[in-house]
C-alpha cells in the first residue's frame, strides 16, 4: 500500500512539474525580432541540454537561443539606444518586465532592444557577457536603420540584469563598452553577507573560488574608463541589499566616473517594469532626466 501511495505521489509530482514547465509563447509588442546565434553558432556554449521554455509570467528558462527584441518609436525623440537586460537571478530571464520597460521607452521616443540572453548554467560566465556585447555591436552596426547614434548605445538592467550591465561595463575593452549604464537594484558583490548568492551559483558555479568571487564582484573592476552610470534602488530591498549599489557607486566616484544614485524609501525588489510601484512616475522622470545630462 505504501509503495502504491509513493508511486502515485511521484506521478503527481511529475505531472505538476511538467505543467509548471509547459512552454508558452512570449507575448510582446516588439517591432522586430532578430534571432542572433545559439549554442552551436556562438563563440561559447552554456552546455544547456534542456529545452528552452517560457512560463505563464513571461520568464524564459534554459535559454540557448540569443534574441534581440527591437522597439522603435514612431516619432523618435532621442538618438540614444538602450539595451534592456532583464533580471532573473541568472536562473531565468524575466522577459515580460523587459518588454514593459521597452514599451515605456518607446512611448518616450527612445529606441531599445530587449535581450534574451543565454543563461550561464552554473559556471559558463562568458556566455551572457558575449550575448550582451553582441547586442551592443548589433545596435551600432544597424544604427542607420534604427535611427540612432552608434556612439550612444547604453545598457539598462535590473537585479542580475544589473550585474550583467555592470559586467559588460567593466569586462569589455574600452572601445566597445556601452556609452552609459543604468543599474536598477543590481547584484554587485558575491560576499556571502551582502550578495545574492544564488546568482553567483549560476554565474560561477557552486565550486567557485574566493578569487573568482572577488573578480566578479564588480565594484572591484571599476576603472576611470567605466561608463557613466545611474543607480536606482529601494532602501528596503529584501533580496539584493542596498549595499550592492553603494559599493559600485563608491567605486565609480573613487575613479571620477560620472555617477548618480537614487534610493527610494520603499518598494522592495523587482519593481522596474512592474505595475503598482509607488514611485513609478518618479523613477521614470529621474531616468529620463539623467539621460538628458549625457552628451
Amino acid at each position: 500500500m505504501k509503495r502504491v501511495i509513493f508511486t502515485l505521489l511521484l506521478a503527481l509530482f511529475a505531472v505538476t512539474t511538467t505543467s509548471a514547465q509547459k512552454a508558452v509563447e512570449l507575448t510582446h509588442t516588439a517591432d522586430q525580432v532578430v534571432k542572433h546565434w545559439n549554442n552551436q553558432t556562438a563563440p561559447h556554449s552554456n552546455q544547456e541540454t534542456k529545452d528552452e521554455y517560457v512560463n505563464e509570467k513571461g520568464y524564459a528558462f534554459c535559454t540557448s537561443q540569443t534574441e534581440f527584441y527591437i522597439y522603435k518609436p514612431s516619432t523618435p525623440k532621442s538618438d540614444k539606444c538602450i539595451i534592456v537586460l532583464p533580471g532573473g537571478g541568472y536562473s531565468g530571464v524575466v522577459m515580460s518586465k523587459g518588454f514593459r520597460i521597452a514599451e515605456w521607452l518607446r512611448d518616450e521616443g527612445i529606441t531599445s532592444i530587449v535581450l534574451k540572453y543565454r543563461l550561464p548554467n552554473y559556471g559558463h560566465k562568458e556566455v551572457p557577457l558575449e550575448d550582451t556585447q553582441a547586442a551592443l555591436r548589433y545596435a551600432r552596426e544597424h544604427a542607420a536603420e534604427l535611427g540612432i547614434d552608434p556612439t550612444k548605445v547604453g545598457v539598462l538592467g535590473g537585479s542580475a540584469g544589473g550585474h550583467l550591465a555592470a559586467y559588460v561595463s567593466t569586462f569589455t575593452p574600452d572601445a566597445e563598452k556601452p556609452a552609459f549604464a543604468i543599474l536598477i537594484y543590481p547584484v554587485i558583490t558575491g560576499d556571502s553577507w551582502l550578495g545574492h548568492i544564488s546568482s553567483y551559483n549560476y554565474l560561477l558555479g557552486k565550486d567557485r573560488t574566493p578569487e573568482e568571487v572577488e573578480l566578479y564582484s564588480l565594484h572591484n573592476r571599476v576603472t576611470a574608463t567605466t561608463p557613466p552610470t545611474l543607480l536606482m534602488l529601494s532602501d528596503d530591498d529584501p533580496v539584493v541589499p542596498s549595499q550592492n549599489s553603494m559599493l559600485y557607486y563608491k567605486a565609480l566616484k573613487h575613479y571620477g566616473v560620472k555617477a548618480t544614485m537614487y534610493t527610494f524609501p520603499s518598494g522592495g525588489h523587482g519593481w522596474a517594469g512592474k505595475a503598482g510601484f509607488k514611485y513609478e512616475k518618479e523613477w521614470h522622470h529621474l531616468l529620463l532626466d539623467w539621460l538628458d545630462t549625457l552628451k
